[in-house]
């Protein structure tokens, strides 16, 4: 499964760190174990659909327990029946990663 999600939280920080909040949520995906990657306008993870589900949760509430007044999470999933052929973050993005 592979899952692309942006949480918007208002504010997004504080005035020590602007993007605190946001912050916590790519905290609560690193320490999930998973495959990531931290992308200008979300960040997709890939893993088990058992493990993907409830972090996804995790992720947007890790914005309001670092302190956020609300969160808006954007999330897109991918999936297919068979995972030997389901797609993944390598076989979607390789052919158009920059190599410079």
């Amino acid at each position: 499964m592979i899952v692309e999600i942006q949480c918007l939280p208002a504010p997004p920080g504080n005035a020590d760190r602007p993007y605190a909040h946001v912050e916590a949520a790519i905290e609560r995906i690193q320490g999930a174990g998973v495959h990531y990657e931290v992308g200008a306008l979300g960040t997709t993870v890939e893993g088990e659909p058992d493990i993907i589900w409830p972090l996804l949760r995790e992720v947007h509430e890790a914005c309001l327990r670092s302190g956020a007044d609300s969160v808006i999470t954007v999330v897109k999933i991918a999936e297919g029946v068979d995972a030997g052929r389901a797609p993944t973050m390598e076989t979607l993005t390789a052919p158009w990663r920059s190599t410079i």
